[in-house]
């Protein structure tokens, strides 16, 4: 028996990158088939979900159930006639106001209470409640936090449990950096959180800020609209992260210029030094475009192949043509062990 049970735990409970769970969204909400995404605060369960709809060009709706009461989803009753009837909620989507097909997005549904649980049953199982129905080319996903991650959690109904395909979201720096490149997250973090990976995520129920893939987008944006580093960092992920990127600055700050590392090919053995070097030589080649040739040549002249490929591959995530250079077959040929690995 105790064999059975950990076998419908691992198949119920598939763990997905960000990356993998865009891919599985994209047929599960072409199939309308209802998913529920498990996941610490700030991995990026609804942005994620959010992303996948506007790339199938579909609608949009979060609807947050931990602060609704089971009236606000049924809809209150009214009299018409010599009959009752529930007046559906407006945020729901209706044929007249919103696209054919969209995702209704049911967020924190284990936060919510039993009263809206059961309520949301009814709208996932029969695609009804109350006077309401959801409308055919709909999809219905939702998500919520673990057990173990949050503070407040009330146990979903084995029934409801049922209705869904459950997935896991864990975070992944790769898929991350994908992200902040397109979202011009600030280049020191994702030098930062290349050199030092583990701390992309790092959840602590007890503090009140600590690293996650949100927490850092909150930490560019505080940087971007003039606060300074330090205290950028300190109130958004925390102080551990925040010494950390600290001590990682000063070493990012004391490096030769861009230019003058490309046309030297000066070499760094500190990984620090290396993982800082490649954000600060993308940035330069971003905006001069016509030394890509020399970035080449100066990811074939490290030393360390790691660099060489982590340079590469995050070049090209940031659309510079590494791809035309004159020298980019020589490259192939020299990392294509790696280069198949970790550039897709």
């Amino acid at each position: 028996m105790k064999k059975i049970i950990f076998i419908l735990i691992i198949i119920h409970v598939k763990r997905v990158t960000p990356r993998e769970l865009h891919s599985i969204l994209q047929k599960t909400i072409e199939a309308r088939l209802p998913v529920f995404v498990w996941g610490s605060p700030g991995t990026g369960k609804s942005a994620i979900t959010q992303q996948v709809a506007e790339k199938m060009g579909i609608d949009f709706i979060d609807v947050r159930l931990s602060q609704l009461d089971p009236t606000d989803l049924r809809g209150l009753p009214a009299i018409k006639g010599d009959h009752a009837l529930w007046l559906s909620p407006t945020f729901l989507p209706q044929p007249n106001r919103n696209k054919e097909k969209g995702v209704l997005f049911l967020d924190e549904l284990n936060v919510a209470p039993p009263l809206v649980q059961a309520a949301a049953y009814q709208l996932i199982l029969d695609r009804k409640v109350g006077e309401y129905t959801l409308p055919s080319g709909w999809s219905i996903v939702s998500a919520g936090n673990r057990m173990e991650d949050a503070t407040v959690t009330f146990q979903m109904p084995a029934a409801l449990k049922n209705r869904f395909l459950h997935l896991e979201l864990e975070p992944n720096l790769e898929d991350w950096k994908i992200w902040a490149f397109k979202n011009n997250i600030d280049k020191r973090i994702i030098a930062f959180l290349n050199f030092r990976p583990e701390l992309l995520f790092k959840f602590d129920k007890k503090k009140n800020a600590f690293p996650t893939p949100r927490s850092w987008e909150f930490c560019s944006r505080a940087i971007e609209s003039g606060l300074d580093i330090e205290t950028a960092a300190l109130s958004s992920v925390g102080e551990g992260a925040a010494t950390e990127l600290s001590a990682f600055l000063k070493i990012y700050r004391d490096l030769p210029s861009p230019a003058h590392i490309l046309s030297r090919k000066i070499q760094f053995e500190e990984p620090s030094q290396m993982y800082a070097v490649c954000e600060i030589l993308i940035h330069y080649v971003q905006n001069h475009m016509r030394e890509k040739e020399k970035l080449l040549d100066y990811i074939l002249s490290i030393k360390k192949k790691e660099f060489s490929v982590v340079l590469a591959r995050d070049a090209l995530e940031c659309g510079i043509p590494l791809n035309e250079c004159k020298e980019w077959g020589k490259f192939q040929n020299k990392f294509q062990h790696l280069f198949e690995h970790l550039i897709s």
